[in-house]
Parts: structure tokens; C-alpha cells; sequence
């Protein structure tokens, strides 16, 4: 029996019906009303579906607006990803250009207060109207603040609060001092108002953090004019009568005092990044938990914690975070974090750093190559070819809806910045595949290999597709394993008790060789005697996420188990799991634990750990404190010996120029498996049209809700799967795109394919529908001349009126060049048709007299 995913199949229905068109997932019956319409005739174009419940399982992501009534196709004006502009500058007669300043968003204006423009303070306000690019001097009345810079400023309801900075007369530099109060300015009448608060008072500061969070303003840290803070206050932005500021117990490993910093709020969390801290500036990301301090009045409980961001992850090789620095920005959008700018050791960089707060990662955003100045000015740049703006500090940026703005700021030769740039965020849904192989790991759903490990025999299961895909050295041991199988099955049939099953065996003679029954699912039985189950697990986990849950920092056994799992590492030849446990022992390694590792390193013969462990102990702000502790008076005699030799003759220090290996990611390995890699492991087949193509069905089930439900509820006996998205069959290109989304999250295909899968992520139940937002980013910038007809074709398999319109449109537009592509031969005859149509309704009638009157 072969199953069919189309929406023919009463028992699993999924698919597009002009209409209506039922979806059966997991039990939970979806209906979908598909409307598309045409919007005027200047190839604006709107292709929307209509939802009228969407499954509990799938979780979609809301920026991407599934949880919206349309989800559109707009053919139109657009802003290329990661596009930076060069916006109109403020003219000196609107207001002077300046550094050190706050800029705020509202609406559709930035804001623009304060600073210095190299000679004297400023507490103008100047707003930037983001639709008309146009700059004008806001309107204001009352008292506004002293001039002053290094203040800070934030919006709440419909006004903006601005706190503290440094005042005084910098030409003749008299009168310069701190200061500590606070201003709102309300947007709606322009007016000033300075709130005047009892009782206690935070310190004067200046170059310090402020945000808004639960109808609070929350100050951290700064400069008092001798010092630096890192202190914390907070006042209630509701009334600002009963308003009185509270200074906040912190607790955990809290910033150090520090000052000309940004901070910024995501995820219910507070984010602090370099800045300096006297002479010392570091490039350390701090977060602090608000949840725990709104949870914790009232109630005794331990005060908020902070926490910093551990880097030890970050392999050798990938993205470290940005340079140590001052003066720079960091902004907040959906679930990341954006640093530009500052002053790094002497330089001004102008990368786009970004921080993804889920995965704990950092890049470097790659701008557009499109970036432009629609001044005509040439954007500069540090690398050369690609364009963006100078780097700069003390400048400062704000957000408005999908974009950041950056205004003004110090660069070279200490000269103050007037430009407004402008940075458009991407705001794909984040890529799930590997949280999609760790469920499929934690839930042990569709296991087909147990792997029984020690002398005590515990057993792991686990998914051949995976194990064989990450690591040579499990997928040699499952060969084998199976290989002896085949051998034992192929001695029974020619025995005397052969039948229907390999006696003995439980495997009957038409499952795959290898294999074993266990229950309704085959499972191939592999003996690894050099490994403990708690260690392998971890690795196991590594294979299927392309990273560890790194136990307790520092706590002694949970150092060994990585230690462990590093020696496991070793032995399988898994180059980038050796360098996420090192880099954990590394890190982790302190005067309370560093003898026990150090012994056990030796015990293991891991050299490379027991040399830090050796360095570490003798160093001179460590030795003393080491030795006098019990755990040196239990260390075997050739440790002590050769610790006490190492500290009275250190050796030469030797310095590596060689690349460290990290060997292959998680993308990479499932990549290579999809090309051929893992043909050998195939278990289920895939019919397009007829034509089979094998795959694996763990892999399937973990990365789409259809196929674990057809899987776990009815799967077909002959192990074949018809493929369809709803009445459509999608071509063999635009499949092989979704194999590889499904196998590694690739997002890279031609437009017409993006056609063709734009409604995948609803049919077969992606986790969320980041495959459709790139489908859509696809089309909207690349429908052109040159694959036009490709895309008509598409649009007319895929029964999408609307696109197939907006194709036809501009063929008549630019039939000239189309009429001379080699395509259009190839085109079926009703699509030829459907051109001539559109053709001759083009033509004028005046025009059809012209060429009347030439025949």
C-alpha cells in the first residue's frame, strides 16, 4: 500500500482545494479558506490565505503573520534585509551635529536630544520624520533640562523621560558637574516637566544604562565624577506624584563598575555589553532576570540575579563576540541583539555585530550589497567593497518597527557626525532544526539502533540516520553490526530452522538487513564496550544538537562527566565535540577543583588538560593557595613531583601558528548526507510523480508533523509515500529544495520554487513558517526578465491566479526581451495563449489602426 499525501486521501488529508481544504494533523482538523485577489494593475499583487484555526502542535511564529487574518505577497516597493541607507543629514540650521547625545523612537520620529557639538552642550530637540526623511526642530515649551551629554532617555506611554548626564560649560570647562534628575517631555503638547522626587536619590551619574520594563525606569551604573558605579535604582513611571526611586539588591555575578555602556531589553531580560570599567574595558554580555525582581517583592525571596553570558560554547572558529569597547550601541529586535560602533583598542570598527539571545551565538552581519545613498554620496567602509558607515562612538540608535536608526556620533579626528543612517533587520523565524533533532532525541520516538555500552551493558537508543550522518566512527560500528546480522540470518535460512523469521532472531526475511523486530519497530543492537552510558548520552545529545547542556560550572563531577565525554570524543574522532568539552574544562577549572581535574586528566591521558591544570596550579596568584589545601596532601607522588619541578623550572612556552580543526556542524554533516552520504541507510521512499526518491524516515518525522504522524499512526506497508501539496505535485527542483530545508535548513532555491513551497510549512507542519517568509522574500525580489516564464509556469501548475497575472504583466511590459528567451518556445500551448491574450489586450485600439494600416 502505498500512502498518498495529497488531499484526496481521506485518511491524510493536506493539501490546497480552490475553496476550502481540509488538513488532518495529529487528529486536529484545519480548514482554510484560500482568497487571492489582484490589487490595481501596477503589479502590486496580494495572495492571502484565511485561517480559521490553527493546530495546537504547530507553533508558528508571530512576527511572520500566521497569528494575522492574510498572509501576503506584496509585489511592490520593498526593502532589501540588511540594507543600510544613508539618510538625509541634519542641516547646522536645524540643529548642529553632535555626539554623546540620546535619540529615542516614537511613532514614526526619532527624537534627537542633548549632547555636544565639540564645543559647547546642546538640550535641543530635534525630530526625524522617518516616511519624509525630513528633519525639523520639535516643537517644545515649559523649562527643558540643563545642556548637557552622557544623559540617558527613554519613552514611556506618550513621553520621554530624560535622566541625569553631565552639565556645564566644557569651552571655558567650569561649572561641570553630574546630575541626577528627571524630566518628561509629553510628545502630544511638547511640553517639559521636570518631576521633583523625595526621599532617596541615586547618585549623580553620567554615561550610564537606562531602559523601561513593567511601567518602571531602571538606572545601572555610570560616573559619579570619581568613580564608577554599578549600582541599579528604579521609579515608577505610573504616578508621578506618589513616585519615589528604589535602589535594587542584586545579586549573581554582577557587572563590574563600568560606564559609557548600552543596555537593552529582550526577552524579559536586561542586557548590559562592554563599556569601560576603569583602565579596563571588556567585551563581556551580562543579562539581568526583571521576572525575578517583580516576583520577588514582597515575598522574601532571593533578590534578582544577573548572570554572565558564558562564551565557552563559541567553538574555535565560529563568530566570537565583538571586540572589547566603549562608546557603541546595542539595540533589541525580535530575538536578537545589534552592537555597532564604539572605540576598540584604538579603532573605530563598523561591523554589525548581532546576538542571537535563543542559540547564545554572535555574527557579523553581512550588509546588502545593495546598500546605498540615495544622496549620491559613497558610503565608506573598513572592508573595502562592501558598504556601510564609518565607524564611529558615542553616537545613538533607536528602532522603529523593522529597522534601526543611527544618528550622529564621533569619528575620525574627533569630528561630530549630522548623518542618519538606516539598517533594515531581517525577521525570519529563527531556524529550528536543531531543537527538531533534540526532540526527536528526547522523545525516543522511531528509535531503530540501541547501543549497549559497558561491562554493565546500559542501553541508549538512538536513530541510525542521525548517528551514521554526524560520526564515522558510531556509523563504521553500525555497518558492522548489521553486517553480522545479515551473515547470521543468511547461516539460519540455510539451516534447518529457517522460515518466515531468523530463528532466534525475531527479524523476518523482508525488513531491512541489519536489523532486529523489536515491538512494530526494527532496532539493530550495537555493542560499544569503551563507553559509560552518562557520558555517551552527552555525546549522543551533541550529535543530534551540535552542542552540550553544559552541567554546573565548576562543581567537580560535573567537570569529570565532561572529561569523560572529551576522552569518548577522542576516540570517535568528533573534532568539534573535543573542542566544546576543552573549552568547558578550561573554563570551568578553579582552585577548588583544579587537582581533581588535574589527576584525572592524567588518569585518562589527556594531556592537553592536564598541561593547563599543570599551568594553572603554579601560577603565582594560585600556587600557595593550592598546595595547602587537603586534596594536594592526597595527590599521587609523580603529580606532586612534577607540579613542585614546574614551578621551579617553568618550560618554554611553544605558540601554535596551525588551524585549530573543528570539524563539521550539524548543517554540514546533513547536507552531506542528503547528497549521497547516507543512500545506505535509506528507509522510505518518496514518490514525485511516479519517480521515487529515498529518505529517512527519523529525519522526516523530526523536522515535519505530517510525516511523525503518518509514521506513528499508519504507515504503509511497502514503505512508500506519494508527494503532493495539495492537488499540485511540485516539480522535482522545487523538492529537492524542501528535502533540503527538511535535511539542514537550507533556505536557497530558485523563485519559481519558492512558488511552489510557499504554502509547505501549513501542509506538512513545520515547526514554524521560516521556509514561507524566505518563499516570500524570494519572490518579491526576484521575479525578472530573465526568469519570468519560469515562474508563469509555476504559477499556472500551482493554480496561483494572482502571480501568474503579475508574470503575464510584465512579460507584456517587456516583451521584447522576453519574446527572445529561449524559454518561451518550450511554453505549453494554452500558455502561449494566455500571453497572446494579454497582448493583444495591451494594444490599444489606436495601435491596432497603425499596424491595420500597415498590412
Amino acid at each position: 500500500m502505498t500512502s498518498s499525501v495529497s488531499a484526496n486521501s481521506p485518511s491524510n488529508s493536506i493539501g490546497i482545494i480552490p475553496g476550502w481544504v481540509a488538513f488532518d494533523l495529529e487528529g486536529t482538523i484545519l480548514l482554510w479558506t484560500a482568497k487571492k485577489r489582484l490589487v490595481g494593475c501596477d503589479g502590486h499583487v496580494t495572495m492571502s490565505c484565511k485561517s480559521t484555526k490553527v493546530a495546537p502542535s504547530v507553533d508558528f511564529d508571530h512576527s511572520c503573520s500566521d497569528s494575522v487574518e492574510y498572509l501576503t505577497l506584496n509585489f511592490g516597493p520593498f526593502e532589501t534585509v540588511h540594507r543600510w541607507r544613508r539618510l538625509p543629514p541634519c542641516d547646522e540650521f536645524v540643529g548642529a551635529r553632535r555626539s554623546k547625545h540620546t535619540v529615542v523612537a516614537y511613532r514614526d520620529a526619532i527624537y534627537v536630544f542633548g549632547g555636544d557639538n565639540g564645543k559647547n552642550m546642546l538640550n535641543d530637540l530635534l525630530r526625524f520624520d522617518v516616511k519624509d526623511c525630513s528633519w525639523c526642530r520639535a516643537f517644545t515649551t515649559g523649562t527643558p533640562p540643563a545642556p548637557r551629554y552622557h544623559h540617558s532617555a527613554v519613552v514611556y506611554g506618550s513621553s520621554m523621560f530624560v535622566f541625569g548626564g553631565y552639565t556645564g560649560d566644557i569651552y571655558s570647562n567650569s561649572n561641570l558637574k553630574n546630575k541626577n534628575d528627571l524630566f518628561e517631555y509629553k510628545f502630544a503638547t511638547g511640553q517639559w516637566t521636570e518631576w521633583k522626587v523625595e526621599g532617596s536619590l541615586p547618585v549623580a551619574r553620567s554615561a550610564h544604562g537606562a531602559t523601561v520594563y513593567s511601567d518602571k525606569l531602571w538606572i545601572f551604573a555610570g560616573y559619579d565624577g570619581n568613580a564608577r558605579l554599578n549600582d541599579m535604582w528604579t521609579i515608577s513611571l505610573l504616578d508621578r506624584e506618589h513616585a519615589c526611586w528604589e535602589e535594587i539588591e542584586q545579586s549573581g555575578e554582577i557587572p563590574p563598575s563600568c560606564c559609557n555602556f548600552p543596555v537593552a531589553v529582550c526577552r524579559d531580560k536586561m542586557f548590559v555589553f562592554s563599556g569601560q570599567s576603569g583602565a579596563k574595558i571588556t567585551n563581556n554580555l551580562f543579562q539581568f532576570e526583571f521576572k525575578g525582581h517583580i516576583s520577588c517583592i514582597g515575598n522574601g525571596s532571593a533578590p534578582p540575579r544577573w548572570t554572565r553570558i558564558p562564551t565557552e560554547h563559541l567553538l574555535r572558529g565560529s563568530p566570537p563576540p565583538p571586540q572589547r569597547r566603549y562608546g557603541h550601541t546595542m539595540v533589541a529586535f525580535d530575538r536578537h541583539l545589534y552592537v555597532f560602533g564604539g572605540a576598540a583598542d584604538n579603532t573605530l570598527p563598523n561591523e554589525l555585530h548581532c546576538y542571537d539571545v535563543d542559540s547564545q551565538t554572535w555574527e557579523v552581519i553581512q550588509p546588502s550589497l545593495d546598500s546605498e545613498d540615495p544622496l549620491g554620496n559613497e558610503m565608506t567602509s573598513s572592508q573595502g567593497s562592501i558598504l556601510m558607515p564609518s565607524g564611529r562612538l558615542f553616537h545613538a540608535a533607536a528602532v522603529i518597527q523593522d529597522a534601526m536608526y543611527i544618528f550622529g556620533g564621533t569619528v575620525d579626528n574627533n569630528v561630530r557626525s549630522g548623518e542618519m543612517y538606516r539598517f533594515q533587520f531581517s525577521c525570519y523565524p529563527k531556524c529550528t532544526l536543531h531543537e527538531d533533532y533534540g526532540k526527536l532525541f528526547e522523545n525516543q520516538q522511531f528509535c531503530n539502533v540501541e547501543f549497549i555500552l559497558g561491562e554493565r551493558e546500559e542501553k541508549v537508543l538512538g536513530h541510525i540516520a542521525i548517528v551514521t550522518a554526524r560520526c564515522q566512527w558510531l556509523r563504521k560500528k553500525i555497518l558492522q553490526a548489521r553486517d553480522r546480522l545479515r551473515q547470521k540470518i543468511k547461516q539460519q535460512e540455510n539451516g534447518e530452522e529457517g522460515g518466515e523469521e531468523a530463528a532466534g532472531t525475531g527479524v523476518p526475511r523482508d525488513i531491512p538487513a541489519g536489523t532486529r523486530a523489536s515491538g512494530n519497530q526494527a532496532m539493530l543492537e550495537v555493542h560499544i564496550r569503551e563507553a559509560e552510558a552518562q557520558p555517551f548520552e552527552v555525546l549522543m545529545q551533541f550529535l543530534y544538537t551540535d552542542k552540550i547542556q553544559y552541567p554546573r560550572r565548576g562543581h567537580v563531577q560535573d567537570v569529570l562527566l565532561i572529561m569523560d565525554v572529551y576522552k569518548l570524543a577522542l576516540s570517535f574522532k568528533l573534532a568539534r565535540l573535543e573542542q566544546l568539552c576543552v573549552q568547558y574544562i578550561e573554563a570551568s577549572v578553579d582552585l577548588q577543583n583544579v587537582l581533581s581535574v588535574c589527576e584525572q586528566a592524567n588518569k585518562l591521558q589527556l594531556d592537553q588538560l592536564k598541561e593547563h591544570c599543570l599551568n594553572f596550579v603554579v601560577k603565582e596568584t594560585h600556587f600557595n593557595q593550592v598546595i595547602m589545601t587537603k586534596e594536594f596532601e592526597h595527590l599521587s607522588t609523580p603529580l606532586i613531583v612534577e607540579i613542585v619541578r614546574r614551578k621551579q623550572q617553568p618550560p618554554p612556552r611553544v605558540y601554535l601558528d596551525q588551524p585549530v580543526d573543528i570539524g563539521t556542524s550539524l548543517v554540514q554533516d546533513m547536507k552531506a548526507y542528503l547528497e549521497g552520504g547516507g543512500l545506505d541507510f535509506c528507509d522510505i521512499i518518496l514518490l514525485l510523480d511516479g519517480h521515487p526518491r529515498p529518505a529517512h524516515k527519523a529525519i522526516l518525522a523530526a523536522r515535519s508533523s505530517y510525516f511523525e504522524a503518518m509514521f506513528r499512526s499508519f504507515m504503509p506497508e511497502d514503505g512508500q509515500v506519494n508527494i503532493s501539496i495539495g492537488e499540485m505535485v511540485p516539480s522535482k527542483q522545487a523538492f529537492e529544495s524542501m528535502l533540503r530545508y527538511i535535511y539542514y535548513g537550507d533556505v536557497n532555491m530558485p523563485p519559481e520554487d519558492s512558488l511552489y513551497l510557499f504554502a509547505a510549512p501549513y501542509y506538512y507542519g513545520f515547526s514554524n513558517n521560516r521556509l514561507q517568509a524566505y518563499c516570500k522574500q524570494n519572490l518579491e525580489m526576484n521575479v525578472t526578465v530573465e526568469n519570468v516564464l519560469q515562474i508563469l509556469e509555476a504559477a499556472d501548475k500551482t493554480q496561483a491566479w494572482d502571480m501568474k497575472k503579475h508574470c503575464l504583466h510584465i512579460i507584456v511590459h517587456q516583451f521584447i526581451k522576453v519574446s527572445k528567451l529561449p524559454n518561451l518556445r518550450s511554453l505549453s500551448q494554452l500558455l502561449l495563449l494566455d500571453i497572446i491574450e494579454s497582448l493583444a489586450s495591451h494594444i490599444s485600439d489606436k495601435q491596432c489602426a497603425e499596424m491595420g494600416s500597415d498590412i
